[in-house]
């Protein structure tokens, strides 16, 4: 057999030789042999060794002999001592090798075996039989599953499942109305809902005794909510709302009337610290936190975000402790987080607008107005900074209201805007270079159109003559007739739109009136009369406001917003849309017709002469005209005011207007936009005007 390197062995054949008769050196009977033969001829590490010559060593027999049976064996004495190791051989020197015979050269010479774990490749193959084997095993017992129980038996399974999963909504965090500097008007605060499982309630009845004093629901409602129903995929009903938004204390005291099957959670409340601060604006929510009404409507999307769902395995309510069975730790949970809704950014200054109710309302409460509104706009971005209605309401208990007093009176009513429409024929002839200043043109009347006599109300002796900004100062029908019989029907028609008429502003109040602008071919025969003084025309006060705004803004038309951007949850600002412009006149001509609406102010016996605003030059428009209802002319009027100022270089735009039992413009509404203008212009400290208003002919 070969040998190992290094391992002496002794064969187990080898022959006996008596310890007197020494062996044969290399014989086969000589123990050392092998060993010596391993042994290297090269130096140790210390002691060079001495060469040795090579010898021949004698040929081994190819069979040692055997003993004898005669022979008697040999004591364990008896055997050869082994040879001590010399220097040479000491662990740590290698003696030099002597030469190798042909015999052992071959065995010497074999690698030494190397101990080896199992394969990769078998591991791979165990892995694999072993991954087979338990699908396999997994296979089976779903077999087994769907063939041993019948489709009857399958279906009740799924349906314990499904009564054993509770959904519970995560109500997303409804974002907050700001004004222009982020004062809050609108948003939500912490509170409670309180809820319901019908399954675990025995006697609705008596529950919904306990608990409408405090919610201030109906029992008959609650016991209708808290009855046994199914859901539409007809799995039973685990959770019914029974109140939104409850007062903290107030679900505390539900909880502590420790009901089977009720249970409180978190929720959010709508507050409006301002209670009626624009709250004809801001508008409501519902129980369900959904926009109903103003802006909360509008953008009721923006602001409510997404509400999440938990869904989760109950326990068995058989062996619960009375409250509602508690979820399963290792049963099935799934959740959605909910997404918070974004924060709507106003242009509206609220303080202004505190201060503009404030001065409006009693203002308008004083002469018996039906209703009435103001809106201050910034001529030079368009922006709404405040849109006041009155009488108004409070927007935190809105169901104490009633809707006509919730109506956002500037954007939602559309009536016949009187004489403030006769700047805009005015502005149309000077821009098309039918008139200047200095034309003077018929007034006092009569003036028949289609048969239908026009008149002044400011009467002018018979064979008068104005020039312009006199027709506007006494607000002359006669006169505004005769300028636009020279424009024709079709340029009066084109200029309304310029000037924004007909069509909504769009500043993002929900249901906003476009009025009614009639084309020239449904004009009736007396319209070329009654269309130029604002009569047989119907306009909003926010669209006569943007009007007005163009002519301040150079003849450059900027449409009107309320909001400035949104905010989402996570900080990300989207500002609104740019503004729709367009240029309505040039700006040479808008400061034409600036120059001669100041005379409506400063002209003695003018008819805006309570308009004035001490230090600034003003420059605007009268109007008053029936009031229609229900088609049909009442003794009642519709009264307005539409300014600017400073007249120089105009910043600011309020429109005022009112519906009044009796009075005019410049008795009912100009004196409200002087206090309004005043307040605006002391707010954003502008400074008063440096020049005097222009002496008028």
């Amino acid at each position: 057999m070969p040998l190992m390197r290094g391992t002496p062995t002794m064969p187990r054949d080898r022959p006996y030789v008596p310890r007197d008769q020494a062996a044969p050196r290399g014989a086969a009977g000589d123990p050392l042999r092998d060993a010596l033969d391993l042994l290297g001829t090269r130096r140790t590490a210390r002691h060079p060794a001495p060469p040795v010559a090579a010898q021949p060593l004698p040929e081994v027999p190819a069979q040692a002999p055997r003993r004898s049976p005669e022979q008697p064996r040999p004591r364990p004495s008896a055997l050869p001592r082994q040879r001590r190791r010399s220097p040479e051989s000491a662990p740590g020197r290698r003696p030099q090798r002597r030469p190798a015979s042909p015999a052992t050269s071959s065995a010497s010479r074999q690698p030494r075996p190397q101990l080896q774990l199992a394969g990769s490749r078998r591991r791979i193959r165990l892995a694999t039989v072993f991954a087979l084997a338990l699908f396999t095993a997994i296979g089976v017992r779903l077999v087994v599953l769907q063939v041993s129980q019948s489709p009857e038996e399958l279906e009740l399974l799924l349906a314990e499942q499904r009564n054993r999963l509770v959904q519970v909504e995560l109500p997303a965090a409804r974002g907050s109305i700001v004004d222009r500097s982020g004062a809050v008007l609108a948003r939500s605060v912490e509170a409670r809902y309180v809820y319901a499982d019908p399954e675990l309630i025995q006697n609705p009845r008596v529950a919904a005794d306990r608990l409408a004093p405090l919610l201030g629901v109906a029992p008959s409602r609650l016991a209708r909510l808290m009855a046994k129903q199914k859901r539409p995929d007809g799995t039973d009903s685990r959770f019914e709302y029974l109140a939104r938004g409850v007062d903290i204390p107030v679900a505390h005291a539900v909880d502590g009337l420790d009901l089977t099957g009720i249970g409180i959670g978190r929720d959010e409340r709508r507050d409006v610290p301002g209670a009626d601060l624009a709250a004809n604006l801001i508008g409501f929510t519902g129980a369900d936190r959904t926009g109903l009404e103003g802006l909360e409507a509008r953008y009721d999307d923006v602001l409510r975000g997404q509400d999440g769902r938990m869904t989760y395995e109950r326990g068995n309510p058989g062996v619960d402790d009375g409250r509602l069975a508690k979820e399963i730790p290792s049963g099935y949970h799934r959740l959605t987080r909910a997404r918070p809704g974004a924060t709507l950014h106003l242009t509206i200054d609220r303080d202004l607008q505190f201060q503009t109710q404030r001065a409006l309302c009693p203002a308008l409460a004083r002469a018996g107005a039906t209703f009435g509104a103001a809106v201050v706009l910034d001529v030079r971005t368009g922006e709404v900074l405040t849109q006041a209605s009155c009488p108004g309401y409070n927007a935190a208990k809105p169901l104490q209201s009633e809707p006509a007093e919730r109506a956002d009176v500037a954007s939602s009513i559309a009536a016949e805007p009187g004489s403030t429409h006769k700047a805009f024929v005015v502005a149309a002839a000077l821009q098309e270079g039918l008139i200047t200043a200095e034309t003077t043109v018929p007034a006092g009347g009569p003036l028949v159109r289609g048969g239908t006599p026009f008149v002044d109300e400011h009467p002018q002796p018979p064979g008068t003559r104005l020039t312009i900004p006199r027709v506007l100062a006494y607000s002359s029908n006669v006169g505004t007739i005769a300028v636009a019989d020279r424009l024709g029907p079709q340029r009066i028609f084109a200029y309304q739109k310029l000037f924004g008429l007909g069509t909504a502003t769009g500043e993002g109040m929900p249901g906003e009136s476009a009025g009614r602008l009639l084309p020239p071919g449904q004009w009736s025969p007396s319209a070329p009369g009654s269309v130029p003084i604002g009569t047989s025309v119907d306009a909003t006060l926010i669209q006569m406001a943007a009007g007005y705004a163009a002519i301040a803004n150079d003849g450059t038309y900027i449409a009107p917003r309320l909001v400035r951007s949104t905010v989402d949850a996570d900080g990300t600002v989207t500002p609104a849309a740019a503004p729709e412009t367009r240029r309505v006149l040039s700006p040479g001509v808008a400061a034409e017709v600036r120059r001669m609406l100041e005379a409506v102010v400063v002209v003695p016996g003018a008819t805006g002469r309570l308009a004035a605003v001490p230090g600034y030059r003003v420059a605007g428009k009268t109007g008053t005209v029936d009031r229609l209802v229900d088609g049909r002319y009442t003794s009642a009027n519709a009264v307005s005011f539409i300014g600017m100022a400073p007249a120089e270089a105009p910043r600011f735009v309020v429109a005022v207007s009112a519906a009044v039992p009796q009075g005019g413009g410049g008795e009912v509404a100009a004196p409200a936009f002087s206090d309004i203008m005043g307040l605006t212009l002391s707010r954003y400290r502008v400074p008063p005007s440096t020049t005097r208003p222009p002496a008028f002919r």
